[in-house]
């Protein structure tokens, strides 16, 4: 991975648009559509509102969330509900979200649905993700009940996923679609996950998750 150490977030977060702006111009003048992969959570939430400004042919970009909670958008803890408050609004509003979850009881109930509807917008072209202090990446968790099969070379696109202390499940980009972006960001703040990002490059991916996707990974570090 390579390793860019930022003096503050506010620095981080001005130079993280604008590369992934350049990054997803860059795959716009090489196709007709490219497919934006993006984490949830609040870390990247400065990140969208600096990059919702920027003037793209945002029409031509299909976002998908990496994961998400199997919860309604009305939840508080809606992924895709915070991605449209941050990055899916004035300029990037033009942009086409492909959802994640869908009104039913549990994610194996939507799953083929799902998987149907991300498989024309593979490979990403564009990859931002976090990374948790426990090493996961999307809800890659380690000690997830499906973990192994996700990271494994025939995954399939989407999984379901249960981890312990994830109160909700999940339904999650697989280690193979990740890894297969053309371009990966990996974006993460503080001391303990600045340790602990150093500490997966020598860990495998089943005890660190994010491990699978650093090979080339350009990493985005601030306090």
């Amino acid at each position: 991975m390579n390793f860019k150490a930022y003096p503050d977030t506010d620095m981080l977060v001005l130079d993280l648009s604008d590369v992934l702006a350049a990054s997803l111009n860059s795959a716009l003048n090489g196709k007709e559509r490219v497919t934006f992969a993006v984490p949830g959570g609040t870390t990247p939430g400065p990140v969208f509102d600096a990059l919702s400004q920027v003037h793209l042919p945002w029409d031509r970009v299909d976002v998908v969330l990496t994961d998400e909670r199997w919860v309604p958008e009305s939840s508080d803890r809606s992924n895709t509900a915070l991605l449209r408050r941050t990055l899916l609004k004035d300029a990037a509003a033009a942009a086409t979200l492909i959802p994640l979850v869908a009104d039913t009881d549990a994610p194996e109930d939507s799953l083929d649905a799902l998987t149907e509807g991300l498989k024309p917008h593979l490979p990403i072209d564009v990859l931002l993700i976090g990374m948790g202090a426990d090493m996961h990446c999307a809800s890659l968790f380690p000690g997830a009940d499906r973990l192994a099969d996700a990271l494994a070379h025939n995954a399939p696109p989407l999984m379901p996923m249960r981890a312990p202390g994830a109160p909700e499940p999940r339904i999650t980009l697989t280690a193979p679609v990740l890894r297969g972006a053309i371009d990966t960001h990996i974006v993460i703040t503080g001391a303990e996950k600045k340790n602990a990002i150093h500490k997966a490059q020598k860990l495998q991916p089943i005890d660190a998750p994010v491990a699978a996707i650093l090979d080339g990974a350009q990493v985005h570090y601030a306090d």
